[in-house]
């Protein structure tokens, strides 16, 4: 419930901003504006269709952006947009259909641990994979994972990849609550019901409530 409230705040407050992308609200300072949907596709903000073909799609872009993506610390557009990629002089401030990161897929690298990529940047943005600490809510059916701290600790698992993953939990409490275990690759691993609490998601909702 506390993922559709924020939501709904967020989308509130953009439909009555008013920027332009570029603008210069100091010398040698230019401001963009840009969305993630809950694929973890990356658009200007303003584009009228947000689809696979107008999204940036330039793994080397992307691991530049998202390297430098942050909670947003300033004074300007912080309600709008809560996260911000600082790239030269460029702010560029950031809304999401949930969270920024968005993980794609699991796969081994060359010394054969597990990772899981995010933001369509292939093994260029990457984090181990911790099997005992995905979670899911139950009243949006979004699956989460770790990120690191820069975004906020907590990362959206995109909706094939959840899917997957949601054929291996067990829910002894019952499906109307949190998965309980994930079985990965025939190992049963307990699954960390508190570790989001600390995260961007749980300290917002902390406010909320």
């Amino acid at each position: 419930m506390f993922l559709k409230r924020f939501l709904n705040i967020s989308a509130l407050h953009v439909r009555n901003l008013s920027y332009v992308q570029g603008q210069s609200p100091a010398p040698k300072v230019r401001e963009y504006f840009y969305y993630i949907d809950h694929e973890g596709m990356l658009f200007l903000d303003d584009a009228r269709i947000k689809n696979f073909t107008s999204c940036f799609k330039e793994k080397k872009f992307l691991e530049f952006f998202f390297n430098r993506l942050k909670l947003n610390d300033t004074d300007r557009y912080k309600q709008e947009f809560p996260f911000l990629s600082i790239c030269g002089r460029e702010r560029n401030y950031i809304r999401c259909d949930d969270l920024p990161i968005v993980f794609t897929h699991i796969f081994e690298d060359s010394d054969k641990a597990e990772m899981i990529s995010y933001a369509h940047a292939g093994d260029k943005l990457r984090v181990p994979w911790q099997p005992n600490r995905v979670c899911m809510f139950p009243d949006s059916g979004r699956v989460y994972h770790p990120a690191p701290g820069r975004y906020g600790s907590i990362g959206l698992i995109r909706s094939k990849l959840a899917i997957e993953l949601s054929s291996y939990f067990t829910f002894e409490n019952g499906e109307d609550q949190p998965p309980t275990s994930l079985r990965w690759k025939n190992k049963e691993f307990e699954l960390d019901q508190h570790w989001w609490k600390d995260t961007y998601i749980g300290k917002r909702e902390a406010k909320v409530l």
